[in-house]
């Protein structure tokens, strides 16, 4: 399960580093292979390949076949198969660096079965206490949460 938030830094030939805590079990769930994509956040998610392959496969089962088709075209269609180097690193598309603008620095974000990697000044922006902020609105959100 992947949790957490980690600032990270982007270097010139666009690697990143995987944070080590996450690299084991990247390594036994999927033999470090990732897949990086587009969502419907200005972020890129990256995923363990098999749980690329869940979500495509959810987006080929919706009823609206517009939909799906739409969907597809930007998660799948802009979709970049990677992995792990031996530095624990992963090559970030340009495609991708430049959708999301990338200036050197992220914030890898866990989601649970997946990472969303945020420019660092669109997670401040996102996440911090600016007018663009989705914290005020969160608590509603976390009402019809039953726990």
């Amino acid at each position: 399960m992947f949790t957490g938030s980690h600032q990270l830094t982007i270097d010139e030939k666009g690697r990143l580093a995987i944070p080590a805590r996450y690299r084991e079990e990247l390594a036994e769930s999927c033999r470090s292979q990732l897949v990086i994509t587009r969502g419907p956040n200005p972020c890129l998610e990256i995923y363990p390949a098999h749980e690329f392959l869940r979500v495509a496969d959810e987006i080929d089962l919706m009823e609206d076949r517009e939909q799906a088709e739409l969907v597809k075209s930007v998660f799948v269609g802009l979709a970049c198969e990677t992995e792990i180097d031996k530095q624990g690193r992963v090559l970030l598309p340009p495609l991708l660096r430049r959708y999301a603008r990338f200036n050197g620095s992220g914030v890898l974000m866990g989601q649970t079965r997946r990472f969303d990697l945020w420019p660092e000044d669109a997670w401040n922006e996102r996440f911090g206490d600016g007018p663009g902020s989705i914290l005020p609105g969160i608590a509603s959100a976390f009402r019809t949460l039953k726990r």
